[in-house]
């Protein structure tokens, strides 16, 4: 025995959100101390297999713009032991690894959205984040919109549309959005990373864009277009005693908006502002609406929420996030270091949640 936890880093996936999971996945493996930590990496392709990866998630190449992904054959095929309580992996040939806990870093529908969740409950194995319900409600944009209104938390507004009704009577939907405004913003109701928004200017242009939200799910989002607001985020760490982060500001450059190439293509897209330059008040209630949209949801281990602040002192929480980007420059772990707890501490952190949060549950009987 070497005393070591072996971690398993679960990345990849069958998301659109895929590749910004394997930047994710090689930050937090090289964070891990190997004096603590044996890490098993595991690549999830775009088809769903499972695969060993040794070497670790692929990291981007200096001066390449493509994203690095798992390919189908970058390592040997293994799954995850259904057992209950055995805690291993299974290759092909039968040969087994334990491990101890798994970080999944999958962003997106199937990873973030309470799927492989489920699967790790299922197997009874301790895992980084929120649990089914806290993952399933905050990868859905409607629906956690509804508890954060029941919690009296502000929320941009917005009308949600399925796809259906889109497809059935598109003018009643075009009549009932008018509300909102022009420009407003389409967006699926389940995907991150700014995948599928589109900044709708006109009534000209909203079917195309509502079009484009449907490629990714059978709802969307319209939202108001918050122009005027600053934007706002702030990170969360914790079980059942939540914490939240000094705030952080998103400046977007060359941009509308914080898109999918400003968050990770353009290196000068954005500006990120640590700490931001807000009041103490309305820093205490950004931190008081994080915590209580963290709860709100069922959310534990971590979270990012993203909120606009209007007219000084108007704060609108846009959503949150239970797996944020991971990145060592990505918003959650930097606004933890400005905080006072840096990358590594964090994800010993995440990692200690999730075992206490496994026991807690085992001493229950709700967990193997």
């Amino acid at each position: 025995m070497t005393g070591k936890r072996r971690v398993a880093v679960v990345f990849g996936g069958r998301s659109a959100e895929h590749e910004i999971s394997v930047l994710s996945a090689r930050s937090v493996i090289d964070a891990l101390d190997p004096e603590r930590y044996d890490v098993v990496a595991i690549g999830v392709t775009k088809e769903g297999r499972w695969r060993l990866m040794p070497a670790g998630p692929p990291a981007l190449a200096a001066g390449e713009a493509a994203l690095p992904g798992v390919e189908p054959a970058a390592g040997a095929e293994i799954a995850l032991d259904q057992d209950p309580g055995s805690q291993a992996i299974v290759a092909a040939d039968g040969a087994r690894t334990s491990i101890d806990v798994v970080f999944p870093v999958m962003h997106g529908p199937y990873g973030e959205d309470g799927s492989i969740q489920g699967l790790f409950e299922m197997a009874g194995v301790p895992y980084v984040g929120s649990g089914v319900l806290g993952s399933a409600v905050g990868m859905d944009k409607a629906v956690q919109k509804v508890l954060f209104e029941a919690a009296g938390i502000p929320v941009v507004p917005h009308e949600v549309v399925h796809e259906r009704e889109w497809e059935e009577d598109p003018e009643a939907v075009e009549a009932r959005a008018q509300h909102l405004g022009y420009p407003m913003f389409a967006k699926p109701a389940a995907l991150g990373s700014s995948i599928g928004i589109r900044k709708v200017d006109g009534p000209d242009e909203l079917r195309a864009a509502l079009e484009d939200a449907f490629r990714y799910g059978r709802k969307a989002v319209l939202e108001r277009s918050m122009d005027r607001a600053r934007e706002l985020e702030v990170s969360v760490l914790g079980n059942d005693d939540p914490v939240a982060s000094v705030a952080g500001e998103i400046v977007p450059r060359g941009h509308d908006f914080y898109d999918y190439e400003a968050k990770y293509l353009d290196e000068h897209g954005a500006e990120l502002v640590i700490p931001a330059d807000v009041p103490g008040e309305v820093l205490e209630e950004l931190q008081r609406m994080a915590v209580a949209a963290f709860r709100a949801i069922d959310a534990c281990g971590m979270g990012r929420m993203d909120f606009f602040l209007l007219d000084e002192d108007r704060l609108f929480l846009n959503e949150v996030n239970t797996i944020p980007g991971f990145t060592s420059i990505s918003m959650y772990p930097r606004l933890w270091d400005a905080s006072g707890l840096p990358y590594p501490q964090l994800v010993d952190r995440l990692i200690e949640l999730a075992i206490e949060r496994h026991e807690s549950e085992r001493k229950k009987g709700t967990a193997t």
